[in-house]
């Protein structure tokens, strides 16, 4: 009976320590739902300067129409192809709506493009032409994935050019002129951005220059020499670096 006696007491004692033991233990510690994944967008937006280089070639045909003075109709003197390279920088600003993208752009260029072929016209008389600088002023349109971009551009091209006769026996010049020329040009490019604020480009333009009547002076005079109708079209391929500023990245959910 004392063993009956025991056993229920302590079984008693049990059941009247768990609550306690229950409100002993500590709450549930509380955990915060992990924030939402937030994907970078690339904004092509903003105010951009800099630097590019490349190569190229011009074709130009000269045809001569006056020789010493004296009209003499159209005579096909000969074609050929100046090449060489260039370097310059560029400034523009861009701005993107949705994955459009709209800019405008001013770029410099100096060059260092040669040829020459020897005259059909005349004997002994090798034409040569260099172009030492350029200039383009276009607007751009353009369709972004995320950092990739592929553009087109269009507008105003200048240049700058030589033009010498010479004696080819001798390599002496005897006539010579320098001439600014505008024309239009076209273009397409893609861009990659690979940092916040950097793209590389990669470019190609067209420049259609036309034909110029050029007046050429004996070297060293003001004395017209020849009168030659030159016809110029130029092509050329750059790799561009360019900086942006201006919010060059923002979160979308």
């Amino acid at each position: 009976m004392k063993k009956i006696l025991l056993g229920v007491i302590g079984l008693a004692a049990v059941g009247m320590s768990a609550p306690a033991s229950a409100a002993d233990l500590a709450a549930r510690p509380y955990t915060k739902a992990p924030p939402p994944m937030v994907a970078a967008v690339y904004d092509w937006t903003g105010f951009y300067l800099g630097f590019n280089g490349g190569g190229g070639w011009a074709h130009k045909c000269w045809d001569i129409n006056n020789d010493l003075g004296v009209p003499i109709g159209t005579v096909r003197e000969g074609c050929h192809n100046a090449t060489g390279g260039l370097v310059g920088g560029q400034l523009g600003y861009r701005w993107q709506v949705a994955s459009w993208v709209f800019g405008l752009e001013a770029q410099g260029d100096w060059a260092d493009f040669k040829g020459s072929n020897s005259s059909l016209f005349f004997l002994n008389t090798t034409n040569q032409t260099k172009i030492d600088a350029f200039g383009l002023f276009t607007g751009q349109v353009g369709y972004a994935w995320n950092n990739f971009l592929w553009y087109f551009k269009g507008g105003a091209a200048v240049a700058h050019d030589s033009y010498r006769g010479i004696t080819t026996s001798t390599g002496i010049a005897f006539d010579t002129a320098h001439d600014t020329r505008w024309g239009g040009v076209v273009g397409t490019g893609i861009e990659f951005g690979f940092a916040p604020n950097w793209s590389v480009a990669f470019e190609y333009d067209h420049i259609f220059m036309g034909n110029h009547n050029v007046t050429l002076n004996a070297v060293g005079t003001n004395l017209l020499s020849r009168v030659d109708n030159i016809h110029q079209d130029v092509d050329m391929a750059t790799v561009r670096v360019n900086w942006r500023w201006g919010g060059p990245v923002i979160a979308k959910y």
